[in-house]
Formats: C-alpha cells, sequence, structure tokens
C-alpha cells in the first residue's frame, strides 16, 4: 500500500490539473489523479460529483479542456478510445456489451483473431489463448460458450479478459458489482485482487463505501467537479469518506421515525403466479414501511409488479382500503391511490430522450389536459413544484431526462409517482447505484411521506437500509414468504435465516 511518506512505484496513468466543462457547466476543475501499478484506487463522490467525466477522460471518449493526461510520465493525447486501448487503457462498464451469439472467445478476439498462413481463423489458437487469460483470471469460464444466457458477472469476466488481450495496463471498472450478487461480488474481488497483483493499476468507482474500504488501497474523493483529497484508506473510516463526498457530517442515513400505523392500506391475499411465486399473502399500513426483502431472485419484484398490475396473477386478491383491483390493470391501481417506482429506473421509470418535466409529468397528463389539448403553463408549474420538493439539480427542467445524474434521476421517478399523490407507494431498490448523500435524502423522504399517512412498500437488497427503514420486514425465499419479522426483531441474521430458507414462516 502506498502512503504519503512513500511515493511508490511511478504512475502509469496520471491527471495534471485537468478541467471540462460542457456549456456553462464545469465537470472537472482542475483535477489531479495517479495510477500506479499494483494498486486499486477508489474513485468516490456523488453523482454529479465528476466521476464520469473523469473516467471518460481517461479513456479517450473526452479530451480535456485544459490541463495534461500523463502516460508513463509523458505527455498524451487521446483522440479517441481506440488510442487509450492502444496505449494500454481498458474500461469495464455496469452493463457488459457482448454479441450473444457469439462464444466468449469471439467475444474476446472479436475483429482480431489469430490467423493461420492462408488466413484462416486459428479457432484452436484461439481458444486456448481464452483459456490462458482465464487462468490467469483464476475463474473457470467455458471458452466454447455463447455468451447469450451468462450470467453478468460473467459477462464482466469476459470483458476483463479482452481488456487483458489487448495488454491492458490500467483497468477502470465504473460500478462493476451494481447488479451482482454477493458471492458474484466476492469472485470479482478476487480477480482484481489478482490483477493487482500481477502489476495492473486499477481504478475502482463504487457508490457502495464497504466495497471501496474492503477492495481500495488508495482512494480520490471528488465534489462538484473538484478534487477533495486523494488519500490511503488505511487512515480514514467511512464517516471521513462520507464527509468528504457531501461537504458536511451526514447526521443519520436512516432517519426513520417513529410512526403509529393506521388502517390497512394495500391488503394482499394469496397471491400466486405459477412459477414465479406461490400464496403471498401480506398488509401494509398507513404511515408504515413495510420491506420486502430476499436474495436476488425470490420473487419481490415479480409480486410487486402484480400487485400493480403489470403482471396478471393467476390467483389471489389485491385490495386499496377494502377495494378490490382488476388483476393485470394498472390503470385501476393508479385509481386507486397506488404507485409504483421500479427497479429499473432507465428503462422502467423514465423516457430518457424527453424532459424532465415531460416525465414528471406523464403520471398527471388528466390533469394537465384542457379541452384535448396539453397546457404547456400547467404541466410546467406541476413539475417545477416537484422538482423543488424533492430537491432534483438540474440545468434547465426542458433539459432531457437523460443528462442527469444517476440520483437525480431516481428523484424525478419519485416526483413523477408523487405527484399523484398515492395512498400506497410501492418502491423497488429506491437507493441502488445512488450516492451516500442522496440515498439519504431518499430515506428522508420515504420516513416522511409515512409520518404523512402514506403506506410504503419497499423493496430492498441493501439490509442495512432494510434494518434501518422498516417497521416490518417480509422475507422471501424461492417465491414464498417464509417471515414476518417486526423492526425489533429483524437483525442481519434472523433476516438472512429466513432469506435463505432456514426459517419457518
Amino acid at each position: 500500500m502506498t502512503h504519503p511518506s512513500d511515493p511508490g512505484p511511478a504512475p502509469v496513468l496520471a491527471l495534471r490539473d485537468v478541467s471540462k466543462s460542457f456549456g456553462a457547466v464545469r465537470a472537472l476543475r482542475d483535477v489531479s489523479l495517479e495510477l500506479r501499478p499494483g494498486e486499486v484506487h477508489a474513485l468516490a463522490g456523488e453523482n454529479g460529483a465528476g466521476k464520469s467525466t473523469l473516467i471518460k477522460t481517461l479513456a479517450g471518449v473526452h479530451r480535456p479542456d485544459t490541463g495534461r493526461l500523463l502516460l508513463d510520465g509523458a505527455p498524451a493525447v487521446f483522440h479517441g478510445p481506440r488510442d487509450a486501448r492502444d496505449a494500454g487503457i481498458a474500461v469495464i462498464y455496469q452493463e457488459p456489451t457482448l454479441f450473444p451469439d457469439l462464444s466468449v472467445t469471439e467475444n474476446i478476439f472479436v475483429g482480431r483473431s489469430p490467423r493461420r498462413s492462408l488466413g484462416r481463423v486459428d479457432h484452436k489458437a484461439a481458444y486456448e489463448a481464452t483459456a490462458v487469460l482465464m487462468r490467469r483470471l483464476g475463474v473457470a469460464l467455458d471458452p466454447e460458450r455463447p455468451a447469450r444466457g451468462l450470467s453478468i458477472a460473467d459477462q464482466q469476466i469476459v470483458e476483463i479478459a479482452k481488456a487483458l488481450s489487448f495488454d491492458a495496463r490500467v483497468l477502470i471498472m465504473d460500478e462493476p458489482t451494481a447488479a451482482l450478487t454477493g458471492s458474484e461480488v466476492a469472485r470479482l474481488f478476487g480477480v482484481v485482487r489478482t490483477l493487482r497483483e500481477q502489476g495492473a493499476a486499477v481504478l475502482f468507482v463504487s457508490h457502495r463505501l464497504e466495497e471501496i474500504f474492503g477492495i481500495g488501497d488508495r482512494v480520490t474523493t471528488l465534489r462538484d467537479g473538484a478534487r477533495v483529497a486523494s488519500e490511503p484508506l488505511s487512515g480514514i473510516t467511512e464517516d471521513d469518506l462520507v464527509r468528504r463526498m457531501v461537504g458536511r457530517d451526514l447526521d443519520e442515513l436512516y432517519p426513520k421515525q417513529d410512526v403509529r400505523p393506521g388502517e390497512v392500506a394495500l391488503s394482499v391475499r394469496r397471491l400466486t403466479r405459477e412459477g414465479v411465486f406461490t400464496d403471498v399473502s401480506f398488509e401494509v399500513r398507513r404511515g408504515e414501511i413495510v420491506c420486502l426483502a430476499g436474495l436476488v431472485g425470490a420473487g419481490r419484484t415479480e409480486v410487486a409488479r402484480a400487485v400493480f398490475g403489470i403482471d396478471r396473477p393467476d390467483a389471489g386478491d389485491v385490495e386499496v382500503e377494502g377495494r378490490r383491483l382488476a388483476g393485470g390493470a394498472p390503470s385501476a391501481a393508479m385509481a386507486a391511490g397506488l404507485a409504483l417506482v421500479p427497479e429499473d429506473r432507465r428503462a422502467q421509470g423514465l423516457v430518457m430522450n424527453m424532459s424532465i418535466e415531460r416525465n414528471i409529468g406523464l403520471t398527471g397528463l388528466r390533469t394537465t389536459v384542457r379541452a384535448g389539448f396539453m397546457d404547456p403553463a400547467a404541466e410546467r408549474g406541476r413539475s417545477r413544484d416537484w422538482a423543488v420538493r424533492l430537491q432534483v439539480k438540474y440545468a434547465r427542467i426542458a433539459d432531457a431526462v437523460a443528462t442527469l445524474s444517476g440520483g437525480n434521476q431516481q428523484k424525478v421517478v419519485l416526483a413523477k409517482w408523487l405527484a399523484t399523490r398515492p395512498k400506497v407507494l410501492i418502491v423497488d431498490e429506491p437507493t441502488r447505484g445512488i450516492d451516500v448523500g442522496t440515498k439519504a435524502e431518499v430515506h428522508r423522504l420515504l420516513s416522511q411521506l409515512a409520518a404523512d399517512g402514506v403506506a410504503v412498500l419497499m423493496i430492498s437488497s441493501d439490509l442495512p437500509e432494510v434494518l434501518g427503514m422498516a417497521d416490518r420486514v417480509l422475507v422471501m425465499h424461492e417465491g414464498r414468504l417464509t417471515a414476518e419479522i417486526p423492526r425489533s426483531a429483524a437483525t442481519e441474521e434472523t433476516v438472512m435465516a429466513a432469506a435463505t430458507g432456514r426459517a419457518a414462516a
């Protein structure tokens, strides 16, 4: 580990006083960064802090307005991603982009397969080279297996192997664990440690503080486009890092208010979808936050979709304040006072090329249409009101929602549904992929909604979030509810026991 008194090896790649602007927005302000061989360097910061712009600058997507990029100590200019790749810099993104109908080997060597003397592809040499790469990574992945059907974790391994096949010396990993299970994260960390031992310089970007401290040697923190600190992780605590990220002490990450639950707002009785979940029954009362917990694939999201009417159940009933809903009818759910914030905000919660104000206004078209025509002033006023309430950070409300950071996109999804003034709010992984400061804001908002009498059903894979926010925890395992745990008895041990099928219902 590199310490301030020990400069360590010379950096492979460095930024010196780099600034980058997009119109009036200064994304990076005189940022310096050093990536050294044999070191995992974490990059931390809130959404909108400049992390993505920094990554794209290192990867050759953006060129700095001012400042320099140094490769092995010498000034370098990347005219595009190919220049960066040729210099030994590879980016592993959160969502891999493999060709599903090609094999693992073909994806690694696409467009540059080894050739025989007459120009024919040497399949044997390609497969053997892939096997060598997999052994180097310590992963047992069949070189001949098609990419279609591979887990996200295995797809990322293929992307890393592809980077190594280009002799990459710098690996930039952008939120690589966002869609992984605990065991997959552990395997990925094993690969990262192997790469570090082999002398690679790794830039690791994550919102999860426990991952930064678990895998990183050093950390650079960005805030509002500027570097706040670059330091060994051994010398700071999680609270120190949060303070650097948000510029203040985070008083409480889980600001759960004590609320006396009211009448039953949502009642689910024996809900079943064959092959997905079976005989699911529960209630959520006004003022209550009930968390649906369990391992990935347990059926939590599928239950939420059936409750909201996106998927039609084979059996069972859903009632809102005693009123039975028609199965498979989201319009009936909305009319009854249900709102659903989906897990995948980009694919299911937003229209990315549409404006911020239009996205917020989508759920309120009936209230902003006059004589069959949209009333732009009414829509803009409604959208601005909710954007202010949720403290959405944007340049212009007419900008495409795709221009916002992940945390602000999540706030827009919440604003869209809160504008309907729901009686029951279902939120699926409400803080996945957002920074710790925005996470605290979302938790505070959910707690306030419950205090105002909204019934909240929250789905979360984040155990600290479950324990910190839930009045009751409903745990699912393989499509069935295995436990209902009150807040006073909920611990990591009791929840995980039920999630793995070791607790009786």
